[in-house]
C-alpha cells in the first residue's frame, strides 16, 4: 500500500494508515478496526475516530508526530465534523479495501 495525496487544512499531505498504526489506532479509540470503519461509514462516529485517523494517516504518509499532532488541532478539532469526514473516510476505505488503481502485487 502506498500512501495518498489529499488537501487537509492548508496544503496538499500524503496519508496512510499503515498495519502497525492501525494498531494505535484501535488503542486510541477503544475498538477493533472494524469497528472503526463501521462507525465511520455509517457516520455514527465519535470525535476520536475522525481525529486520530487522520494524526495517524498524516504520521503513516511521513510526517513528523509532532507536526501531524499540530495540523489536526488547527484544522480537526474544534472545526465542524463535515469538513474532515471525506478524508477519514477515504483513509479508513484505503485501509479496508487498498489502492483502486494497484495489483495484488503493488504494481500500477
Amino acid at each position: 500500500m502506498k500512501p495518498f495525496s489529499a488537501f487537509f487544512g492548508d496544503a496538499e499531505y500524503q496519508f496512510m494508515l499503515t498495519f502497525a498504526l492501525a494498531g494505535e489506532l484501535e488503542q486510541k479509540c477503544g475498538a477493533g478496526i472494524g469497528t472503526i470503519c463501521a462507525r465511520v461509514f455509517a457516520k455514527h462516529f465519535a470525535q476520536s475516530d475522525i481525529t486520530e485517523t487522520i494524526r495517524l494517516a498524516l504520521i503513516g504518509g511521513g510526517m513528523a508526530p509532532k507536526r501531524a499532532a499540530e495540523l489536526v488541532a488547527l484544522y480537526a478539532t474544534d472545526r465542524p465534523l463535515s469538513e474532515s469526514y471525506p478524508l477519514v473516510a477515504k483513509i479508513l476505505e484505503r485501509r479496508w479495501f487498498g489502492n483502486p488503481h494497484e495489483t495484488t502485487n503493488g504494481q500500477a
